[in-house]
């Protein structure tokens, strides 16, 4: 059969036509390895084309049997655009993906299959079934996949699109995450676990693949002593990589020591908060926040840069969060930040808490990404919270701020971090400015309401005070 995986893109980033350029974000892009990851599973009897909305149209009147499309939650309804036009030409349309796992019922509506969970060790068995006219509406693995067996993504499907990307050269060691974090959904997606590959068959993949690599892994330090053992092995290799990784990496200087001599770089570290009622609230009290500008010093001591992942909007932030939050990372020299907006993504707790208590007020899931505020704060309007998160990210990369913090990477962290902080930076300047983020301050435009109010209020009482002395004088 001939087969079409495709991987859906907002409006806002979506490549609709052939003529139509692609931004210039690929720090923003890395390789779509769950696809990648798909086609690899697909058995070799059947042909496989890939399309990534973010960099190239999608052809609708493609000759294909079968489309599979992998949807986020703020894909969703892009996701179930292509699955109804791909259907009325009689295709068989498959979902896969967080979003399809987590809210199956209403992505079958538009879908005549869904692979929940893993691709792997259901996909080719789906794939039979198309082909023997007896398609099931559900496949999910029963026992967890063995990840000694996993086979390598097809990156050579990403030749005629490599360069739109930061890379291609994507690595996975393990799925899930151990921590439960309540706005989390590759917790529920994997059900609080943790699975990792072996270390040879890692370093048998990295072998085959360029210097510079991306770890997709959510938290690579999940086991400390299978990822020193990695890292040793990795050493001899002379690779230079980023990933994610939970903040105690710091704590551990063995650790630390040994991710830089094999290589990192950079890691993206979820800080989410400086208020620590706010960390307790979303089971992610394990962050210590006094130990923040300790832990951020043992990482740039080694050549490892810190990608900050934030989050406002959580129910102890006040108006002043973004100011205050601008002022951190300015003082601890942190090299980027990606600035997140409270969202309750469907089949987290969060979500199901917002959604008891009545606070979930927007309902389009193309509103899910992060950018947009669809449900009640309690300590702010609406407004406020999207006007202030706008504003933390066009202030954090202000030309400024990203010439000041290239220098100062380069002199602290080292003249390879400072690169990747220049590119990252500007790239996501590029990208503010694109979709015309600027935002405002909201304890600013407070103060200045409430010294307007009270200079009018102190005008009116000085008027009535003079107005009696006159009719005493009188």
């Amino acid at each position: 059969m001939r087969i079409l995986l495709v991987v859906p893109a907002g409006k806002d980033y979506r490549i609709s036509d052939v003529d139509q350029p692609v931004p210039k974000r690929p720090m923003l892009r890395f390789s779509i390895l769950p696809i990648l990851t798909v086609a690899a599973a697909t058995p070799a009897r059947h042909s496989i084309q890939i399309c990534d909305e973010n960099v190239q149209p999608i052809d609708f009147d493609a000759d294909v049997d079968v489309v599979g499309v992998s949807i986020m939650t703020a894909t969703a309804n892009r996701g179930r655009e292509i699955a109804r036009r791909f259907r009325r030409r009689g295709k068989t349309v498959v979902a896969g993906g967080f979003h399809a796992t987590l809210y199956t019922d209403e992505v079958l509506e538009d879908f005549d299959a869904i692979v929940a969970g893993d691709a792997e060790g259901v996909w080719a068995d789906l794939l039979t079934d198309v082909e023997n006219g007896r398609l099931k509406k559900l496949y999910r693995n029963r026992q967890p996949i063995d990840m000694s067996k996993i086979t390598p993504p097809r990156r050579d499907l990403l030749k005629e699109t490599g360069d739109y990307y930061a890379t291609t050269n994507a690595v996975q060691i393990g799925r899930g995450c151990i921590h439960g974090c309540r706005y989390c959904s590759i917790t529920a997606f994997h059900n609080r676990t943790y699975r990792r590959r072996p270390v040879d068959k890692v370093i048998e993949e990295l072998r085959q693949i360029s210097r510079d690599i991306i770890f997709v892994d959510d938290n690579i330090i999940s086991e400390p002593d299978y990822a020193k053992n990695l890292f040793r092995a990795m050493a001899p290799l002379n690779k230079r990589w980023v990933s994610q990784a939970s903040l105690d990496i710091a704590d551990d200087p063995e650790l630390v020591e040994l991710a830089s001599r094999s290589g990192c770089r950079g890691l993206f570290v979820g800080i989410e908060t400086l208020n620590r009622k706010n960390l307790v609230s979303v089971n992610k009290a394990f962050n210590s926040i006094q130990r923040y500008r300790e832990r951020f010093s043992m990482l740039y001591r080694h050549g490892i840069g810190v990608i900050a992942g934030i989050i406002v909007g959580m129910d102890n932030d006040g108006i002043h969060v973004f100011e205050d939050t601008l002022k951190f990372l300015d003082e601890t020299g942190i090299q980027a930040i990606q600035v997140n907006i409270m969202t309750p993504l469907p089949g987290t707790p969060l979500y199901e808490h917002y959604k008891k208590t009545g606070r979930i007020l927007d309902r389009n899931f193309d509103h899910y990404d992060f950018r947009h505020c669809v449900f009640q704060p309690r300590r702010m309007s609406r407004r406020q919270l999207q006007d202030g998160a706008d504003w933390l990210y066009s202030r954090f990369y202000r030309l400024d701020r990203i010439l000041i913090r290239t220098l100062r990477t380069l002199f602290e962290v080292g003249p390879v971090t400072a690169y990747l902080t220049w590119r990252l930076n500007t790239t996501y300047r590029y990208d503010n400015k694109r979709e015309s983020i600027v935002g405002s301050n909201p304890a600013r435009i407070e103060k200045s309401a409430l010294g307007v109010m009270n200079r009018a209020l102190n005008y009116f009482r000085d008027s009535f005070r003079l107005a009696g002395l006159s009719r005493q004088s009188n």
